[in-house]
Protein backbone atom coordinates (compact mmCIF):
# COMPACT_ATOMS: atom_id res chain seq x y z
CA UNK A 1 0.00 0.00 0.00
CA UNK A 2 1.67 3.24 -0.97
CA UNK A 3 2.75 5.39 1.95
CA UNK A 4 0.34 8.45 2.01
CA UNK A 5 2.32 12.45 2.88
CA UNK A 6 0.49 12.49 6.08
CA UNK A 7 1.99 9.04 7.13
CA UNK A 8 4.86 10.75 7.90
CA UNK A 9 3.27 12.51 10.57
CA UNK A 10 0.14 9.79 11.83
CA UNK A 11 2.28 6.37 11.23
CA UNK A 12 -0.67 4.53 12.78
CA UNK A 13 -3.87 5.56 10.83
CA UNK A 14 -7.14 3.67 11.42
CA UNK A 15 -8.69 2.83 7.74
CA UNK A 16 -10.94 5.78 8.37
CA UNK A 17 -7.77 8.26 9.19
CA UNK A 18 -6.56 6.60 6.30
CA UNK A 19 -9.75 7.47 3.76
CA UNK A 20 -9.20 10.93 4.79
CA UNK A 21 -5.87 11.07 4.30
CA UNK A 22 -6.37 9.80 0.70
CA UNK A 23 -8.44 13.21 -0.10
CA UNK A 24 -6.17 15.33 1.59
CA UNK A 25 -3.68 13.53 -0.96
CA UNK A 26 -5.89 13.97 -3.89
CA UNK A 27 -5.14 17.89 -3.89
CA UNK A 28 -1.77 18.35 -3.18
CA UNK A 29 -0.91 18.10 -6.55
CA UNK A 30 -3.08 21.20 -7.44
CA UNK A 31 -1.68 22.87 -4.34
CA UNK A 32 1.79 22.24 -4.98
CA UNK A 33 1.90 23.96 -8.73
CA UNK A 34 0.51 27.21 -7.51
CA UNK A 35 2.87 27.35 -4.15
CA UNK A 36 5.42 29.34 -5.89
CA UNK A 37 3.06 31.63 -7.48
CA UNK A 38 0.71 32.02 -4.20
CA UNK A 39 4.20 33.32 -2.76
CA UNK A 40 5.60 35.60 -5.49
CA UNK A 41 1.61 37.06 -5.77
CA UNK A 42 1.44 37.72 -2.00
CA UNK A 43 -2.49 36.64 -2.63
CA UNK A 44 -4.48 33.34 -1.63
CA UNK A 45 -5.05 31.21 -4.37
CA UNK A 46 -9.07 31.63 -4.63
CA UNK A 47 -9.89 28.52 -6.43
CA UNK A 48 -7.94 26.74 -3.96
CA UNK A 49 -11.31 26.89 -2.23
CA UNK A 50 -13.36 24.67 -4.77
CA UNK A 51 -10.67 22.30 -4.78
CA UNK A 52 -10.82 21.73 -0.89
CA UNK A 53 -14.47 21.95 -1.37
CA UNK A 54 -15.05 19.61 -3.71
CA UNK A 55 -12.84 16.76 -1.94
CA UNK A 56 -14.86 17.44 1.03
CA UNK A 57 -12.41 18.76 3.31
CA UNK A 58 -13.85 21.95 4.35
CA UNK A 59 -15.91 19.51 6.39
CA UNK A 60 -12.88 17.46 7.28
CA UNK A 61 -13.36 17.98 11.33
CA UNK A 62 -17.16 18.55 10.78
CA UNK A 63 -19.70 15.41 12.25
CA UNK A 64 -20.63 13.00 10.03
CA UNK A 65 -24.06 14.18 11.28
CA UNK A 66 -23.56 17.53 9.85
CA UNK A 67 -22.47 16.82 6.62
CA UNK A 68 -18.70 16.84 7.62
CA UNK A 69 -16.46 13.85 7.02
CA UNK A 70 -15.98 12.95 10.90
CA UNK A 71 -12.04 13.71 11.35
CA UNK A 72 -10.72 14.33 14.41
CA UNK A 73 -7.91 16.29 15.71
CA UNK A 74 -5.25 13.37 14.22
CA UNK A 75 -7.16 13.94 10.72
CA UNK A 76 -6.56 17.63 11.08
CA UNK A 77 -2.85 17.04 12.10
CA UNK A 78 -2.21 15.17 9.11
CA UNK A 79 -3.69 17.44 6.78
CA UNK A 80 -2.17 20.50 8.02
CA UNK A 81 1.04 18.45 7.66
CA UNK A 82 0.29 17.53 4.18
CA UNK A 83 -0.96 20.42 2.65
CA UNK A 84 2.01 22.99 3.86
CA UNK A 85 4.56 20.09 2.35
CA UNK A 86 2.70 21.59 -0.74
CA UNK A 87 1.93 25.16 0.14
CA UNK A 88 2.68 26.11 3.31
CA UNK A 89 0.11 29.48 3.25
CA UNK A 90 -2.77 26.99 1.93
CA UNK A 91 -2.27 24.74 5.12
CA UNK A 92 -2.26 27.44 7.23
CA UNK A 93 -5.52 29.54 5.61
CA UNK A 94 -6.98 25.87 5.93
CA UNK A 95 -5.98 25.37 9.71
CA UNK A 96 -7.32 28.49 10.68
CA UNK A 97 -10.77 27.33 8.82
CA UNK A 98 -10.62 24.22 10.32
CA UNK A 99 -10.34 25.83 14.05
CA UNK A 100 -13.80 27.46 13.23
CA UNK A 101 -15.50 24.05 13.93
CA UNK A 102 -14.03 24.26 17.64
CA UNK A 103 -16.96 26.94 18.25
CA UNK A 104 -19.25 24.41 17.65
CA UNK A 105 -17.76 21.28 18.82
CA UNK A 106 -17.03 22.73 22.06
CA UNK A 107 -20.20 23.63 22.60
CA UNK A 108 -21.97 21.15 21.98
CA UNK A 109 -19.55 18.66 24.41
CA UNK A 110 -20.15 21.84 27.18
CA UNK A 111 -24.19 20.94 26.55
CA UNK A 112 -23.04 17.22 26.96
CA UNK A 113 -21.53 18.15 30.34
CA UNK A 114 -24.39 20.15 31.80
CA UNK A 115 -22.64 23.59 31.93
CA UNK A 116 -25.69 25.25 30.09
CA UNK A 117 -28.83 25.97 32.08
CA UNK A 118 -32.16 24.98 30.73
CA UNK A 119 -33.18 28.56 28.95
CA UNK A 120 -29.48 28.06 27.27
CA UNK A 121 -29.41 24.87 25.68
CA UNK A 122 -31.27 25.87 22.42
CA UNK A 123 -29.39 29.31 21.72
CA UNK A 124 -25.84 27.21 22.24
CA UNK A 125 -26.97 24.40 20.07
CA UNK A 126 -28.73 26.08 17.51
CA UNK A 127 -25.25 28.06 17.09
CA UNK A 128 -22.94 25.12 17.23
CA UNK A 129 -25.39 23.87 14.37
CA UNK A 130 -24.96 26.85 12.38
CA UNK A 131 -21.55 26.87 12.47
CA UNK A 132 -20.67 22.87 11.79
CA UNK A 133 -23.41 22.98 8.93
CA UNK A 134 -21.81 25.85 7.60
CA UNK A 135 -18.60 24.05 6.78
CA UNK A 136 -19.99 20.93 6.53
CA UNK A 137 -23.04 20.08 4.61
CA UNK A 138 -22.94 23.47 3.08
CA UNK A 139 -19.05 23.07 1.91
CA UNK A 140 -18.55 26.93 3.07
CA UNK A 141 -15.27 28.68 4.34
CA UNK A 142 -15.04 30.46 7.53
CA UNK A 143 -12.63 32.75 8.71
CA UNK A 144 -11.97 33.17 12.57
CA UNK A 145 -11.12 36.26 13.63
CA UNK A 146 -10.17 36.20 17.25
CA UNK A 147 -6.65 37.89 17.75
CA UNK A 148 -5.94 41.70 17.68
CA UNK A 149 -3.07 43.57 18.70
CA UNK A 150 -4.21 45.02 21.75
CA UNK A 151 -1.61 43.56 24.37
CA UNK A 152 -2.29 41.86 27.79
CA UNK A 153 0.29 41.50 30.44
CA UNK A 154 -2.06 38.36 31.88
CA UNK A 155 -3.61 36.85 28.45
CA UNK A 156 -2.22 35.09 25.39
CA UNK A 157 -4.84 37.16 23.42
CA UNK A 158 -6.92 40.21 23.99
CA UNK A 159 -10.26 41.36 22.92
CA UNK A 160 -10.78 44.67 22.70
CA UNK A 161 -13.65 44.24 19.93
CA UNK A 162 -16.89 45.41 21.28
CA UNK A 163 -20.60 43.71 21.03
CA UNK A 164 -23.18 46.36 22.17
CA UNK A 165 -26.50 44.69 22.43
CA UNK A 166 -29.45 46.40 20.58
CA UNK A 167 -33.14 46.01 19.68
CA UNK A 168 -32.52 42.54 17.52
CA UNK A 169 -29.40 41.84 18.00
CA UNK A 170 -26.02 43.51 18.50
CA UNK A 171 -23.39 45.87 16.90
CA UNK A 172 -20.02 45.59 16.84
CA UNK A 173 -16.84 47.84 16.55
CA UNK A 174 -13.10 46.75 16.92
CA UNK A 175 -10.24 46.26 14.81
CA UNK A 176 -9.01 42.50 13.92
CA UNK A 177 -5.09 42.29 13.16
CA UNK A 178 -4.69 38.64 12.03
CA UNK A 179 -7.33 36.30 10.79
CA UNK A 180 -6.27 34.45 7.55
CA UNK A 181 -8.24 34.49 4.49
CA UNK A 182 -9.69 37.92 4.75
CA UNK A 183 -11.77 38.62 1.64
CA UNK A 184 -11.67 34.97 0.84
CA UNK A 185 -14.29 33.26 3.38
CA UNK A 186 -17.45 32.94 2.63
CA UNK A 187 -18.41 34.13 6.28
CA UNK A 188 -16.57 35.26 9.51
CA UNK A 189 -16.55 33.97 13.04
CA UNK A 190 -15.63 37.13 15.18
CA UNK A 191 -14.57 37.14 19.08
CA UNK A 192 -15.69 40.09 20.68
CA UNK A 193 -16.56 41.51 24.29
CA UNK A 194 -20.57 42.04 25.31
CA UNK A 195 -20.61 45.59 26.70
CA UNK A 196 -20.20 45.97 30.27
CA UNK A 197 -17.94 43.48 30.91
CA UNK A 198 -14.00 43.76 31.57
CA UNK A 199 -13.36 39.69 32.34
CA UNK A 200 -13.71 36.65 29.84
CA UNK A 201 -16.51 36.63 31.18
CA UNK A 202 -18.27 38.74 28.31
CA UNK A 203 -16.50 37.39 25.85
CA UNK A 204 -18.68 35.91 23.30
CA UNK A 205 -18.68 34.64 19.41
CA UNK A 206 -20.44 36.16 16.13
CA UNK A 207 -21.52 35.29 12.24
CA UNK A 208 -20.53 38.57 10.37
CA UNK A 209 -21.57 37.99 6.70
CA UNK A 210 -18.15 39.61 4.26
CA UNK A 211 -20.14 41.72 2.64
CA UNK A 212 -22.21 43.13 5.70
CA UNK A 213 -22.35 47.20 5.97
CA UNK A 214 -19.63 48.40 8.23
CA UNK A 215 -16.92 45.42 7.30
CA UNK A 216 -13.67 46.47 5.68
CA UNK A 217 -10.26 44.76 4.85
CA UNK A 218 -6.57 46.60 6.67
CA UNK A 219 -4.08 46.86 4.49
CA UNK A 220 -3.08 43.62 2.50
CA UNK A 221 -1.02 41.41 4.11
CA UNK A 222 2.89 41.48 2.88
CA UNK A 223 4.69 39.42 5.34
CA UNK A 224 7.92 37.94 5.10
CA UNK A 225 6.33 34.92 4.71
CA UNK A 226 2.81 32.86 4.53
CA UNK A 227 2.57 35.67 2.40
CA UNK A 228 -0.07 33.70 0.65
CA UNK A 229 -2.48 33.72 3.60
CA UNK A 230 -4.92 36.83 3.16
CA UNK A 231 -3.88 37.19 6.56
CA UNK A 232 -4.91 41.26 6.26
CA UNK A 233 -7.28 41.41 9.14
CA UNK A 234 -10.86 43.19 9.52
CA UNK A 235 -12.38 46.44 10.60
CA UNK A 236 -15.64 46.78 12.33
CA UNK A 237 -17.56 49.52 12.53
CA UNK A 238 -21.27 49.43 13.70
CA UNK A 239 -22.05 46.46 12.44
CA UNK A 240 -25.10 44.85 13.13
CA UNK A 241 -25.47 41.36 14.21
CA UNK A 242 -28.82 39.04 14.43
CA UNK A 243 -29.27 37.68 18.13
CA UNK A 244 -29.19 34.60 15.74
CA UNK A 245 -26.08 34.63 14.73
CA UNK A 246 -24.77 35.19 17.65
CA UNK A 247 -23.41 33.42 21.14
CA UNK A 248 -23.33 35.96 23.61
CA UNK A 249 -24.82 34.08 26.66
CA UNK A 250 -22.49 35.82 29.52
CA UNK A 251 -19.98 33.19 30.37
CA UNK A 252 -20.85 30.65 27.53
CA UNK A 253 -17.33 31.67 25.67
CA UNK A 254 -15.24 30.16 28.78
CA UNK A 255 -17.65 27.23 29.66
CA UNK A 256 -16.67 25.85 25.91
CA UNK A 257 -13.16 26.35 26.54
CA UNK A 258 -13.03 24.55 29.71
CA UNK A 259 -13.90 21.07 27.15
CA UNK A 260 -10.62 21.72 25.40
CA UNK A 261 -8.01 19.34 26.19
CA UNK A 262 -4.96 21.39 25.55
CA UNK A 263 -3.72 23.59 23.04
CA UNK A 264 -5.78 27.01 23.05
CA UNK A 265 -9.38 25.80 21.64
CA UNK A 266 -8.14 22.49 21.24
CA UNK A 267 -6.77 22.24 18.14
CA UNK A 268 -3.99 24.82 17.50
CA UNK A 269 -1.42 22.43 17.84
CA UNK A 270 -2.26 21.62 14.22
CA UNK A 271 -1.42 24.72 13.10
CA UNK A 272 2.38 24.16 14.06
CA UNK A 273 2.20 20.69 12.17
CA UNK A 274 2.12 23.34 9.00
CA UNK A 275 5.63 24.24 9.90
CA UNK A 276 6.49 20.72 9.82
CA UNK A 277 4.94 19.78 7.17
CA UNK A 278 6.70 22.78 4.89
CA UNK A 279 10.10 21.55 6.93
CA UNK A 280 9.46 17.94 5.87
CA UNK A 281 9.62 19.24 1.88
CA UNK A 282 12.69 21.55 2.35
CA UNK A 283 14.51 18.50 3.86
CA UNK A 284 13.49 15.95 1.02
CA UNK A 285 14.07 18.61 -1.25
CA UNK A 286 17.38 19.44 -0.26
CA UNK A 287 18.31 16.13 0.09
CA UNK A 288 17.34 15.27 -3.62
CA UNK A 289 19.69 18.34 -4.89
CA UNK A 290 22.45 17.11 -2.65
CA UNK A 291 21.77 13.53 -4.62
CA UNK A 292 21.65 15.05 -8.12
CA UNK A 293 24.66 17.48 -8.27
CA UNK A 294 27.66 16.40 -8.68
CA UNK A 295 31.43 17.96 -8.51
CA UNK A 296 32.86 18.67 -11.94
CA UNK A 297 36.44 17.32 -11.00
CA UNK A 298 35.14 14.07 -9.74
CA UNK A 299 31.71 13.78 -10.28
CA UNK A 300 30.72 13.13 -6.83
CA UNK A 301 27.55 14.01 -5.78
CA UNK A 302 27.88 17.27 -3.74
CA UNK A 303 26.30 15.08 -0.45
CA UNK A 304 29.35 13.29 -0.46
CA UNK A 305 31.47 15.83 0.92
CA UNK A 306 32.04 16.03 4.69
CA UNK A 307 30.59 19.38 4.78
CA UNK A 308 27.15 18.64 3.56
CA UNK A 309 26.67 15.40 5.24
CA UNK A 310 27.50 17.39 8.68
CA UNK A 311 24.89 19.85 7.81
CA UNK A 312 22.41 16.05 7.01
CA UNK A 313 22.88 14.88 10.07
CA UNK A 314 22.08 18.31 11.51
CA UNK A 315 19.26 18.65 9.73
CA UNK A 316 17.89 15.62 10.71
CA UNK A 317 18.10 16.46 14.12
CA UNK A 318 16.02 18.87 13.92
CA UNK A 319 13.50 17.59 11.84
CA UNK A 320 13.49 14.40 13.94
CA UNK A 321 12.85 16.71 16.94
CA UNK A 322 10.11 18.14 15.61
CA UNK A 323 8.44 14.94 14.15
CA UNK A 324 8.89 13.57 17.69
CA UNK A 325 7.53 16.64 20.22
CA UNK A 326 4.37 17.32 17.87
CA UNK A 327 3.90 13.11 18.01
CA UNK A 328 3.58 13.55 21.27
CA UNK A 329 1.28 16.29 21.74
CA UNK A 330 -0.63 15.09 19.51
CA UNK A 331 -1.49 12.28 21.83
CA UNK A 332 -1.88 14.24 24.78
CA UNK A 333 -4.68 16.01 23.10
CA UNK A 334 -6.39 12.83 21.17
CA UNK A 335 -5.91 9.81 23.40
CA UNK A 336 -9.65 8.87 24.38
CA UNK A 337 -8.13 8.10 27.67
CA UNK A 338 -6.53 11.33 28.80
CA UNK A 339 -3.00 10.40 29.21
CA UNK A 340 -2.29 13.06 31.62
CA UNK A 341 -4.12 15.71 33.19
CA UNK A 342 -4.83 19.08 31.28
CA UNK A 343 -2.46 21.00 33.41
CA UNK A 344 0.17 18.96 32.28
CA UNK A 345 -0.99 18.81 28.86
CA UNK A 346 -1.51 22.77 28.25
CA UNK A 347 2.04 22.71 30.27
CA UNK A 348 3.60 20.48 27.63
CA UNK A 349 2.03 22.15 24.63
CA UNK A 350 3.12 25.36 26.12
CA UNK A 351 6.90 24.10 25.22
CA UNK A 352 5.50 21.76 22.06
CA UNK A 353 4.52 24.80 20.32
CA UNK A 354 8.08 26.79 20.06
CA UNK A 355 10.24 23.69 20.18
CA UNK A 356 8.95 22.98 16.92
CA UNK A 357 8.21 26.21 15.53
CA UNK A 358 12.15 26.66 16.10
CA UNK A 359 13.17 23.02 14.75
CA UNK A 360 11.71 23.43 11.60
CA UNK A 361 13.50 27.32 11.31
CA UNK A 362 16.73 25.77 12.13
CA UNK A 363 16.30 22.81 9.63
CA UNK A 364 15.68 26.28 7.11
CA UNK A 365 18.63 27.80 7.95
CA UNK A 366 20.77 24.29 7.29
CA UNK A 367 18.93 23.91 4.07
CA UNK A 368 19.74 27.33 2.82
CA UNK A 369 23.93 26.29 3.29
CA UNK A 370 24.04 22.99 1.90
CA UNK A 371 21.94 24.44 -0.88
CA UNK A 372 24.71 27.71 -1.21
CA UNK A 373 23.85 30.64 -3.05
CA UNK A 374 22.43 28.43 -5.62
CA UNK A 375 19.45 28.03 -2.94
CA UNK A 376 19.15 31.85 -2.48
CA UNK A 377 16.86 32.86 -4.95
CA UNK A 378 13.87 34.77 -3.52
CA UNK A 379 11.05 32.49 -4.66
CA UNK A 380 13.16 29.33 -4.71
CA UNK A 381 12.10 26.21 -2.62
CA UNK A 382 14.55 26.93 0.23
CA UNK A 383 14.11 30.83 0.45
CA UNK A 384 10.71 30.76 0.12
CA UNK A 385 10.18 27.78 2.72
CA UNK A 386 12.88 29.70 5.00
CA UNK A 387 10.43 32.88 5.00
CA UNK A 388 6.95 30.69 5.69
CA UNK A 389 9.09 29.27 8.75
CA UNK A 390 10.09 32.61 9.81
CA UNK A 391 5.76 33.05 10.73
CA UNK A 392 5.96 30.00 13.39
CA UNK A 393 8.50 32.22 15.07
CA UNK A 394 6.09 34.75 16.11
CA UNK A 395 2.48 32.53 15.48
CA UNK A 396 0.50 32.99 18.53
CA UNK A 397 3.27 33.37 20.90
CA UNK A 398 6.91 33.07 20.70
CA UNK A 399 9.26 30.31 22.00
CA UNK A 400 10.85 31.87 24.80
CA UNK A 401 6.80 33.22 25.75
CA UNK A 402 5.97 29.63 25.93
CA UNK A 403 8.69 28.49 27.96
CA UNK A 404 8.39 31.23 30.69
CA UNK A 405 4.75 30.51 30.48
CA UNK A 406 5.53 26.46 31.03
CA UNK A 407 8.12 27.09 33.72
CA UNK A 408 5.58 29.59 35.57
CA UNK A 409 2.87 26.89 35.52
CA UNK A 410 5.70 24.40 37.12
CA UNK A 411 6.66 26.42 39.72
CA UNK A 412 3.70 29.01 40.59
CA UNK A 413 1.16 25.94 39.34
CA UNK A 414 -1.22 28.66 37.51
CA UNK A 415 -0.93 29.20 33.91
CA UNK A 416 -1.87 32.68 31.72
CA UNK A 417 -5.36 32.74 30.90
CA UNK A 418 -5.62 32.05 27.18
CA UNK A 419 -8.17 35.28 26.65
CA UNK A 420 -8.57 38.22 28.02
CA UNK A 421 -10.30 41.66 27.27
CA UNK A 422 -8.72 45.17 27.03
CA UNK A 423 -10.03 46.47 30.76
CA UNK A 424 -8.76 43.17 32.31
CA UNK A 425 -6.67 43.69 35.55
Amino acid sequence: MEKLTAQYLIEDMSPQERQRAERVESVLPKLREMAAEVDARGEFHVPHVKTLSKAGLLGLVVPEAFGGMGGGLRDLCAATFAIASACPSTALTFFFHCSSASRGLLALEALDAGLFKDSEKLQVRNFATQILQTMGSEGKWLANFASESVKSEKAAITIGTTARPVEGGYVLNGVKSFGCATGVADRYLVTATLEGFDTAEGLCTFFVERDAAGVSEREHWDAIGMRGTATHGIILKDVFVAESDGLAIPGAFTRCMTMSRGSFVGNQVAGIACYLGAAYTLYEYTIDQLRSKTFADSGKPVGTAPYQQELIGHMLVELETATIWLRRQIELESSETPVLSKHEVVKRWRLCKGTVAEAAFNLGALSIKACGTGGTGNHGVPARTMRDLCMGLVQAFPAERGRLMAAQMEIEGEEQQQFGTRKAS
